[in-house]
């Protein structure tokens, strides 16, 4: 008998994995983290994240619905990604995730604030939606998914809270984004299993593809830019290292 159910399982691991975020944030507002550690971090936590969206998401997603389902949801979510990137870059979210000078402040672009906080949100959405996904087939969920995607999140929130607080944001801003984004997370989670649990295995495929799609385009478009500037000569070797962390991980978990 089980005492939790399954769609508050879900909430709980997205709410776990979205807590990182809020761990990653209070380490960089209250200690003064050299910028090559944040961008060695956050190699690694690319390396992680590339790692599981190969072996466990797209791999999941072609086994459950097939090449077509899959590569339709991959490009789709790298799409729609882009896209709203590209919508709030203009708007001045463009280096959410840088932790030097280059978050503008307030007065600097009006209006920076509330886009950096959206492209918080849109960062953390498709892999909080995969925890619930991947509890659809066995009924638990996929704990190298939960530990990748949690190693990641603290260098993103790392990072991010860096650059908020040298752009002048309060600690209201700062921990209220991604105390919010922690929520979210544990919601978009629970939204994943409880929403998709009935559907076809095409559609799950697609949507898990689409996630996959939609970090692989963040990846690429904020986290590997902060890590590659910092820590250029080793960006590399860091990231490695990050995904064999993961794809042990995936082998010893399998």
């Amino acid at each position: 008998m089980q005492i939790i159910p399954l769609w508050a399982q879900a909430g709980l691991w997205g709410l776990v994995s979205g807590g990182a975020l809020v761990i990653g944030a209070g380490v960089a507002y209250f200690i003064a983290v050299p910028q090559r550690i944040i961008a060695a971090i956050m190699a690694f936590g690319s390396g992680v994240l590339i790692s599981a969206l190969s072996f466990e998401l797209m791999d999941e997603a072609y086994r459950t619905g097939g090449f077509t389902a899959t590569a339709i949801g991959f490009l789709g979510g790298a799409a729609v990604y882009t896209l709203a990137n590209w919508l709030l870059a203009r708007q001045g979210a463009k280096h959410r995730k840088r932790s030097g000078g280059r978050q503008p402040s307030e007065q600097e672009s009006s209006g920076s604030g509330m886009a950096i906080a959206v492209g918080a949100l849109l960062d953390g959405i498709p892999e909080s939606i995969v925890i619930g996904l991947s509890m659809l087939h066995s009924g638990a969920v996929s704990l190298v998914a939960v530990v990748a995607i949690f190693l990641s999140n603290i260098p993103e929130g790392l990072s991010s809270a860096a650059g908020m607080k040298k752009a002048g944001r309060h600690a209201g801003y700062i921990f209220g984004v991604w105390g919010g984004i922690a929520i979210v997370s544990g919601l978009a989670a629970l939204t994943g299993y409880a929403v998709f649990k009935d559907f076809p295995p095409e559609v799950v495929s697609a949507t898990t593809a689409t996630a996959a799609g939609a970090i692989l385009a963040m990846l690429v478009d904020t986290m590997i830019p902060e890590a590659f500037e910092e820590a250029h000569n080793f960006a590399g070797l860091i990231t490695v290292a990050g995904f064999l962390a993961a794809f042990a991980l995936s082998k010893l978990g399998g």
